[in-house]
């Protein structure tokens, strides 16, 4: 068995993550430890969901776990992921992203969507999502084409956070690498996806 590895997150506004994704020809070997890979990523962030963008891999592989909010869904490995159905009626959810750290806004998304992907073992399946995997499914697939969740607010909200975000990089290149990480808040938001 190969061992897992911690991959490094990408954050706004790395232009990385404004790229599309390629489709994945067949979930073989090296997607599977990408998957696998990526599900200890996010685990240890902690999120519930990343897609490979997020750790600078740009092809259409998602991988999601929940367990809060009443929905304990996964693991689950998506490769090439996409949306057949969705619901005539809106949610909205309270958004966080671990590309996005720190930083949260509701975001409307269709309630329901049937989503169609390759599985981990190259089988094809569909799986019909509501609540927050519904949100979670549609957050990781906007990731594959370059979307994140603050392309959906106000460009106002969006230009503030992208502000932030970069003073908060630039704050943190000052400080060094240093061997002190720093202290995590509790954060009564919603997860990061």
């Amino acid at each position: 068995m190969v061992a897992m590895a911690l991959l490094p997150i990408l954050t706004a506004p790395d232009p990385r993550l404004k790229k599309k994704s390629q489709p994945v020809k067949a979930v073989d070997g090296e997607i599977r430890q990408l998957m696998d890979d990526m599900l200890e990523t996010m685990k240890a962030a902690p999120g519930i969901g990343l897609a490979a963008p997020q750790v600078g891999v740009l092809r259409r592989v998602i991988v999601l776990e929940i367990e809060r909010e009443g929905t304990s869904v996964g693991p689950l490995f998506m490769a090439n992921p996409e949306i057949i159905d969705v619901s005539d009626e809106d949610a909205t959810y309270n958004e966080g992203c671990l590309s996005v750290p720190e930083h949260y806004a509701d975001v409307v998304r269709p309630a329901r969507v049937t989503v169609r992907y390759l599985d981990r073992e190259n089988a094809q399946q569909e799986l019909a999502c509501e609540g927050l995997l519904a949100t979670c499914v549609q957050h990781e697939i906007d990731h594959l084409d370059g979307v994140l969740f603050i392309d959906k607010i106000s460009s106002l909200k969006r230009s503030m956070i992208l502000r932030k975000l970069v003073k908060a990089r630039k704050e943190k290149e000052r400080e060094g690498s240093g061997d002190r990480a720093p202290a995590k808040k509790e954060i009564e938001h919603a997860p990061a996806l």
